[in-house]
């Protein structure tokens, strides 16, 4: 079993952790909020991906993929809600001088709602738990240890990206340089969404 979660995990970390919408997100977020005001963000984008995930397990996904409109539903309100986010990275406040405030970063129910919605986290899940598996002949027991295998990718990618975005925020005492990398992440954003749906 210790071969086949390898196995699952070498194919999970780029497929999940490859930049998307709610990767990019947490890029962004931490470079213009920094780590510790990303967090409650980052626990909604966990629970929301887990969310996903155990929907997939359970068979749930087939049935909302089946209905057209809800899909249509749930990708334009994606869609609408990381514009808003790639306006709020790129127009963060920068500088030494920064009002940095709790309630300028995006909090847990975005987060949430956003990990739910995205198209990206369906397709890399569904590919990695469907070609995988760890317990032989017995599908409940597969189904519990792959689902908590990928649970802890889910955690370590996420909380990656958001300290990945962070180390820039170090960077943005510079205003110019500060705003330029709070613009590149939230065009980055915009282009992961773009590239998802063109894709889908």
């Amino acid at each position: 079993m210790a071969d086949d979660l390898f196995v699952l995990w070498l194919a999970a970390v780029p497929l999940m952790g490859s930049p998307g919408p709610a990767t990019l997100s947490l890029a962004g977020i931490g470079t213009a909020f920094g780590f510790r005001r990303g967090l409650p963000y980052l626990l909604g984008i966990i629970i929301g991906t887990t969310m996903v995930l155990a929907m997939i397990a359970t068979g749930i996904t087939a049935l909302v993929l089946a209905e057209p409109a809800i899909v249509l539903a749930l990708s334009a309100v994606a869609g609408l809600y990381i514009l808003y986010l790639a306006w709020k990275i790129a127009t963060a406040p920068v500088g030494p001088r920064a009002p940095w405030r709790m309630t300028d970063a995006p909090t847990f129910m975005p987060g949430l709602a956003l990990a739910v919605a995205n198209p990206k986290a369906f397709a890399a899940i569904g590919a990695v738990y469907a070609g995988n598996g760890l317990v032989a002949g017995s599908p409940t027991a597969d189904a519990i240890a792959k689902t908590a295998a990928l649970a802890v990718v889910i955690l370590v990618v996420n909380t990656a990206w958001l300290g990945f975005g962070a180390a820039f925020s170090r960077l943005l005492t510079d205003e110019v340089f500060g705003r330029a990398i709070n613009i590149v992440f939230a065009a980055l954003l915009i282009a992961s969404v773009a590239l998802v749906f063109m894709t889908a």
